[in-house]
C-alpha cells in the first residue's frame, strides 16, 4: 500500500503546512489515557505512522470503509482491524480520522454509526477554520 515518492513528499509538505509536528504532542497530551481507533487505513496514515511516534496514543485499532467488505483482515500495521459498523461495539473514547479530506468522513461516521453514542470524532491533522471551510466546499462541489 506504500504510496509513491511524489505522494509522500506532498503529504509531508501537507503535514508541515499544518504544523503536525507541533500539534501531535498537544493531541497526545489531550488524549492521554483515552482509547482511540484510527479511521483511515491508507497511505496517508501509513506515512504518518512511519514518520511520527504515535506510541503514546492508546490506539486500540484501525478502521476503514474497505474493512466492511473484507472481514478477513484482522491486523494491519500491528493494530486490530475494525469495520466502521463494529466501532461502536468496541466503544472507544475517540475515533481519529486520518485522511486529508475528512469533513465528509466525520459526517458519515457520526450520522451512520455514532449519533447515539458518546464516541468523539476528531481529525488527526488539526486545520484552521478557513481550511476546513475550503475543504468542505471542495468535497461537496466535485463534479463526477
Amino acid at each position: 500500500m506504500t504510496a509513491g515518492i511524489k505522494d509522500c513528499e506532498e503529504n509531508l509538505k501537507y503535514l508541515k503546512r499544518f504544523n503536525f509536528d507541533k500539534n501531535l504532542p498537544k493531541l497526545i497530551k489531550k488524549l492521554k489515557g483515552k482509547s482511540i481507533i484510527i479511521y483511515g487505513a491508507g497511505a496517508f496514515f501509513e506515512l504518518i505512522k512511519s514518520n511520527y511516534n504515535l506510541d503514546e496514543l492508546n490506539i486500540i485499532g484501525i478502521s476503514d470503509k474497505r474493512f466492511e467488505e473484507n472481514k478477513n483482515q484482522k491486523i494491519l500495521w500491528g493494530y486490530k482491524v475494525y469495520s466502521p459498523s463494529e466501532i461502536s461495539s468496541v466503544n472507544p473514547d475517540y475515533v481519529i480520522v486520518s485522511t486529508k479530506q475528512n469533513i465528509k468522513i466525520i459526517e458519515y461516521l457520526y450520522n451512520e454509526f455514532f449519533q447515539s453514542t458518546n464516541i468523539k470524532i476528531i481529525p488527526l491533522v488539526n486545520k484552521n477554520l478557513w481550511k476546513i471551510i475550503k475543504d468542505y466546499f471542495i468535497e461537496t462541489t466535485r463534479w463526477i
